[in-house]
């Protein structure tokens, strides 16, 4: 180390050398007292003392956050949708069945059964239904594949020979005589028949359909007119782009 001079008091300069052990022996004393007085305070090396507390850690969770994890799912879920309501008790019948308007995407014959064809038939719902229909006598494979027709969508599940059919089709019949009821062109896929001078369709569950014997009920009055078309007791079976009717069965019956 150089020496470090100092003017005397006699004008003079003095060179004069400090005592470098005996420097780092103090601050090694003032080190280790600043080291106890922290502990001691419960304060982090060089922290300022006056300085506000952190606040205190949150409490660990003993299954690792999983339910707070659980909680924010359970936030982002979607709300579930509210169950439809109930028709009231004096509704008409016909207003509780569904007829939805659809068109076969994919037909097969039944293995167990030679009067059944299985469908496939788009109904609007995104996947389509599978439906088992005796109509084999009546409509070859290629007659019914792209047929567009109505179905009768709030019907209890059924199985038919081993094969489970999600509703039924539609159709006139007169003696030997069997068409389908079908949709005017311009009906979207999906869309549920309506009548002029009744109420509007509020479906009724298929457990309820099933259990009052509705579709039967409303069976009883519905026939072809003489222009074709599906009616109710004299209402009109009716899309957005008209009525819906057969080909040439009039007072047929409905089924």
């Amino acid at each position: 180390m150089q020496p470090i001079h100092v003017l005397s008091v006699h004008g003079t300069l003095t060179p004069f050398r400090f005592n470098t052990q005996r420097t780092h022996s103090i601050m090694d004393k003032l080190d280790a007292m600043i080291s106890s007085l922290e502990a001691n305070l419960n304060l982090a090396p060089g922290e300022d003392p006056t300085a506000a507390p952190p606040p205190a850690p949150a409490k660990k969770q003993a299954d690792g956050g999983k339910k707070k994890e659980k909680k924010e799912k359970k936030a982002k879920a979607p709300a579930k949708s509210k169950k439809a309501a109930a028709p009231p008790a004096d509704h008409p019948i016909i207003c509780q069945i569904e007829f939805k308007v659809g068109v076969i995407t994919k037909v097969w014959p039944h293995e167990g059964a030679d009067k059944l064809w299985c469908e496939e038939i788009d109904v609007g719902e995104g996947e389509p239904r599978q439906i088992c229909s005796g109509l084999r006598p009546y409509y070859t494979e290629e007659q019914m594949l792209g047929h567009r027709l109505l179905v009768v969508a709030n019907l209890k599940a059924k199985n038919l020979k081993g094969f489970k059919s999600h509703g039924m089709v539609l159709c006139a019949s007169q003696g030997e005589k069997v068409q389908f009821i079908e949709p005017p062109e311009g009906a979207p896929l999906g869309e549920v028949v309506r009548y002029e001078g009744l109420p509007e369709i509020i479906p009724a569950s298929g457990a309820q359909v099933d259990k009052k014997k509705m579709f039967q009920a409303v069976a009883e009055k519905m026939v072809t007119n003489d222009k074709f078309e599906g009616t109710y007791d004299g209402h009109v079976f009716t899309t957005s782009a008209g009525p819906c009717k057969c080909i040439d069965i009039a007072g047929g019956e409905m089924h």
